[in-house]
């Protein structure tokens, strides 16, 4: 069987770099990799909270290819966490 990895999608603090909770923390720490609107907004959260993981920019403007390669981590089992520059990506995302 496929061991297949995870995508986590993160809602980020809008504003306050502490409005964010617990469970999203631990998620950012465990993921392999982060995926972020901005990298330079992202940065800034993970840095906040001392937390070092490799960066992707990914956005609606991101190419095929970019898409791809976020899929072939996935069915290489690593888990992924998506962030937007505030709010929940795709859902509420000012």
């Amino acid at each position: 069987m496929n061991n297949l990895g995870k995508l986590y999608i993160i809602a980020t603090p809008i504003g306050n770099l502490e409005d964010i909770t617990l469970r999203a923390l631990r998620v950012l720490r465990e993921a392999d990799l982060i995926l972020a609107e901005d990298t330079r907004v992202a940065k800034r959260l993970l840095d906040h909270y001392k937390i070092q993981k490799p960066l992707l920019s990914y956005h609606h403007h991101s190419k095929l290819s970019r898409v791809e390669k976020i899929i072939e981590y996935l069915e290489n089992g690593k888990t992924l966490a998506l962030v937007s520059d505030a709010g929940t990506p795709g859902i509420s995302d000012p």
